[in-house]
């Protein structure tokens, strides 16, 4: 196993402390797959429940802060389905993780790998989960945990978390780019560790997705549909079903769909420029605050599993977003945060395009749980009124 750059090829040790290759290229982990495809045991696989860790012969680490992350539900959501317009979709809810976010994989890949390389601060720069779940992390293995998040622009839920957890919180006068450029500052000069995406192992945890929905689904889907803020988590995910196709497991690959934000979508405008330059948003503005960023550290990643998996990005506005996180919850019983409804505002976007087929098997990965910003809906409804405790007022105000 080493680090490899996606630029160069420039090779690293695993038990380097680099997040970027001396081009400036992103590193990826690179595991020795012909050894994994000769030692796994298929048959063994079914027998046991999906958790991130059941796929450990995927993973980069030897040791293991764990929360009991992973095995999250995923629904078949039919009720949705035929209002769209498909056949087949499903939810694949990450906010059943240990701290409400998919977040949580790749923090037990990242935590368990500081412990490895003995070091005992982490640090972040977050919107919100990524802040909630590393501080949860160092928490269980007991390491100091330094958050920086921008000022006003963090869901209390998540804001909340980070703080009972134990983390030292210091907002800063600035967007989530500013923050992760100071955080990457800090760890320059002091022994923290990085938790931010930028960081290989982190995403390590995330490709375990994939390898679940094979798990649950019985087979591999024919789209993949998530949120794109950072851009790590759809380039992990394609990396696991990839894994999963060079081992042997599975036999075809699915396309790898994002949806970002209207106000913060620098990579729909890079493709839409025909990819000339990538430009970042400069202010990046969007309710969906997970994904409130104009500059997305794994752009890079995230335009190559685009491309490979013959997939696509697309952006949708605020109220689209409003619109389909409701229709989630109307239809099937699932509160998802804003940044989480986004895969099917998009997804109602591309069945109208005829980008997606009605007999199509899709995925959509809704990351975190609508309990992590209710703001997002309060703000958006009035509380009803209270009435008077007897039966006629209540058989009138609720129309029967």
């Amino acid at each position: 196993m080493v680090l490899r750059c996606i630029k160069c090829g420039k090779e690293y040790s695993e038990n380097e402390v680099r997040y970027t290759c001396n081009c400036g290229g992103l590193l990826e982990v690179k595991l020795d797959i012909e050894r994994i495809k000769n030692e796994i045991d298929i048959s063994q696989y079914k027998k046991h429940p999906p958790t991130v860790w059941k796929y450990s012969q995927f993973l980069p680490v030897k040791r293991r802060v764990s929360l009991q992350e992973g095995g999250t539900p995923l629904y078949f959501t039919d009720n949705l389905a035929k209002y769209i317009g498909l056949k087949n979709l499903f939810i694949k809810h990450e906010g059943m993780n240990p701290t409400g976010s998919f977040k949580d994989r790749g923090m037990t890949v990242g935590v368990s790998k500081a412990i490895e390389l003995g070091i005992n601060k982490v640090a972040c720069a977050s919107t919100g989960n990524t802040s909630a779940s590393m501080a949860a992390y160092a928490a269980k293995a007991q390491l100091d945990a330094f958050v920086i998040i921008p000022s006003g622009k963090i869901a209390l839920g998540k804001l909340a978390q980070a703080i009972i957890y134990g983390a030292k919180v210091i907002p800063i006068k600035g967007n989530f780019d500013q923050s992760l450029e100071l955080v990457s500052e800090l760890c320059k000069r002091k022994e923290i560790y990085l938790l931010n995406s930028v960081n290989p192992f982190r995403l390590e945890g995330q490709k375990t997705i994939a390898f679940e929905i094979w798990d649950q689904l019985g087979d591999v889907p024919d789209q993949v549909i998530l949120p794109v803020g950072n851009a790590g988590n759809i380039s992990a995910i394609w990396k696991g079903f990839k894994e999963f196709y060079d081992a042997g497991i599975i036999d075809k690959l699915p396309k790898m769909i994002g949806v970002q934000a209207l106000g913060a979508n620098p990579i729909v405008r890079y493709f839409k420029s025909k990819e000339i330059n990538f430009e970042p948003v400069e202010k990046p503005e969007t309710s969906a605050t997970a994904i409130r960023i104009g500059n997305p550290v794994n752009w890079p990643k995230a335009v190559r599993a685009i491309k490979e998996s013959s997939g696509t990005i697309i952006d949708v506005t605020d109220n689209e977003i409003r619109d389909a996180q409701t229709l989630i919850a109307n239809k099937e019983g699932i509160f998802v945060e804003p940044a989480s409804a986004a895969p099917i505002a998009g997804l109602i976007k591309l069945i109208n395009d005829d980008f997606i087929k009605y007999d199509e098997t899709i995925v959509a990965i809704a990351t975190g749980h609508g309990l992590k910003d209710p703001n997002f809906v309060l703000d958006s409804i009035s509380v009803p009124k209270a009435v008077p405790p007897n039966i006629n007022e209540l058989l009138k105000t609720i129309g029967l």
